[in-house]
């Protein structure tokens, strides 16, 4: 059995739901078909859900008409037959009713995560209408009966994998089954999600839950690219990539792949391929233990890096500081991305600045503490980069004009990240891929 995943964009249009439809119907495999929303839907039931916690429900009635109304044209493209446009809009219809019963009642953060739900449990009925009126044989399977995440927002495969057995096993002439990427039950049974780009995570866990043949990541290009196409104009998309390297670039941006979504696969050996919806024949880019090659193989980015500096010639050198310095990070559940140690001061970077005004304060006692906000991460990743002749030479030769503030070197075989401020992350992505692949 085979995973394919299909992202927003995938799915987006109908024209597009036609192309998913021939696709995983060009092989026998047994095969599980993960979905997200349609493009655009959860940034709309986000809109909504910021409308009500506001208690601004006009505004939150508004979006979810105009969201209905890009349903409605979407079932007239996307069905042909009267009879599952009819069945296709009863469906819907139970959606958008729950949409406007929650405008009456009080708003939590529970009830966002059900409003968050809503795009993907639409897009899996909408499709599997679409498959039935084609006559391909399938079933639709809740996720909800099998994804589950515990206490502490952990999915737990082995428990995953016990449910979906159970579901798989009532079904036991279906070649097809279709479910929802990102939703969940949390461990008190809630609806739940696994965050945002989510999908991906729940393709790579029902993967190593049923012991896969492989992990199709299907998305709007072909495979990892070594550097980011939107910003720079001559990239090429890599052949083969090990779980390791592909996990540096998917954490350090690159946007193709949801970083959680790496650990499952690797850790049950499954292969994630990486594939283009819109032209299925290109190769694309296969994720497996073995790196393939040695050297660089991509560069990615990561925007909104806060950089916090403590400086303290009296405590630096002190037995235990480091670690006083990380339990204040840990006490707010803020992962450090860099850190860089000197004899008087301690550099360090973060992504989130959601409790940062209660980090400064308990960092004060240290020493003196400085904040740069708007920085970049430049992540240059790739296979024992350490033994690779002259990388930090050329890496250092082509960024001359910039300014770079942080390097971490050596934590790594299969990266080295710089941080620099995030006007320069362009003209670093740039002038990388010049030095580093000789591509202007």
């Amino acid at each position: 059995m085979k995973i394919m995943k299909f992202g927003g964009t995938s799915v987006g249009k109908p024209e597009r739901m036609f192309q998913v439809a021939e696709l995983i119907t060009r092989d026998v495999e047994p095969k599980i078909v993960v979905l997200s929303a349609l493009s655009g839907t959860t940034n709309t039931l986000v809109s909504i859900g910021d409308a009500l916690s506001k208690g601004n429900k006009q505004d939150a009635r508004q979006i979810i008409e105009k969201l209905d109304a890009h349903y409605q044209v979407f079932i007239n493209e996307l069905l042909h037959s009267d009879d599952a446009r009819i069945k296709a809009r009863k469906l819907i219809a139970e959606h958008f009713e729950f949409l406007q019963i929650i405008l009456r009642i009080s708003f939590n953060d529970a009830l966002s995560k059900d409003i968050l739900a809503q795009g993907e449990l639409m897009s899996t009925k909408l499709f599997s209408v679409y498959l039935e009126e084609k006559g391909i044989s399938h079933e639709l399977l809740p996720a909800l009966e099998f994804m589950s995440i515990d206490a502490n927002d952990e999915p737990h495969v082995l428990d995953i994998r016990v449910r979906l057995e159970q579901q798989l096993a009532k079904h036991p002439d279906k070649k097809i089954f279709v479910t929802q990427g990102y939703v969940c039950r949390n461990a008190r049974g809630e609806v739940d999600n696994l965050k945002r780009g989510g999908s991906d995570y729940s393709a790579s866990l029902i993967a190593a839950a049923v012991n896969a043949s492989v992990c199709e990541i299907w998305t709007d290009i072909d495979g990892m690219h070594n550097n980011d196409p939107r910003i720079v104009n001559k990239t090429f998309p890599i052949e083969q990539l090990s779980f390791d390297e592909a996990a540096e670039l998917a954490y350090f941006g690159a946007k193709i792949l949801h970083p959680a979504s790496i650990w499952p696969a690797q850790q049950f050996r499954i292969p994630v391929r990486l594939l283009n919806t819109m032209q299925p024949e290109a190769k694309g880019t296969l994720i497996v233990e073995e790196a393939g090659s040695q050297g660089i193989k991509a560069i990615a980015a990561k925007d909104g890096i806060t950089e916090v500096r403590i400086k303290s010639s009296r405590m630096l050198l002190a037995y235990g500081f480091l670690r006083k310095i990380f339990e204040v990070f840990e006490k707010y559940r803020t992962p450090i991305d860099m850190i860089t140690t000197s004899e008087v001061a301690v550099s360090l970077t973060i992504d989130s600045q959601q409790h940062l005004d209660q980090i400064l304060r308990e960092l004060e006692p240290f020493g003196e503490v400085e904040v740069t906000g708007g920085q970049a991460i430049i992540a240059i990743v790739g296979n024992e980069l350490t033994q690779t002749p002259d990388i930090l030479s050329r890496l250092f030769a082509s960024l001359t004009p910039v300014e770079v503030r942080m390097v971490s070197y050596g934590g790594s075989m299969h990266n080295i990240s710089i941080l620099v401020p995030g006007g320069s992350k362009i003209q670093t992505l740039q002038l990388l891929n010049k030095g580093l692949f000789g591509l202007d």
